[in-house]
């Protein structure tokens, strides 16, 4: 297992919910540029920010960051 982000499905999770980049990030309290990082891979959100996402985008986090071996 790497330490690396993975690819997750946070953005088509975004989308079918109707929302902006920047309106979900105003909606789990973080920045834009956070979403846009988050959804390329660049940026492993924290657990806490992982649940306010999967609640928000009526998900979960294990839909939303599925583990990959």
């Amino acid at each position: 297992m790497t330490d690396t982000p993975r690819s997750n499905r946070v953005r088509e999770f975004r989308k079918k919910a109707g929302l902006t980049q920047a309106a979900l990030g105003d909606a789990v309290g973080v920045s834009r540029q956070s979403i846009v990082s988050t959804e390329k891979g660049d940026y492993a959100p924290s657990v806490y920010l992982a649940l306010r996402l999967a609640l928000r985008l009526d998900s979960t986090v294990e839909e939303l960051f599925p583990l990959t071996t």
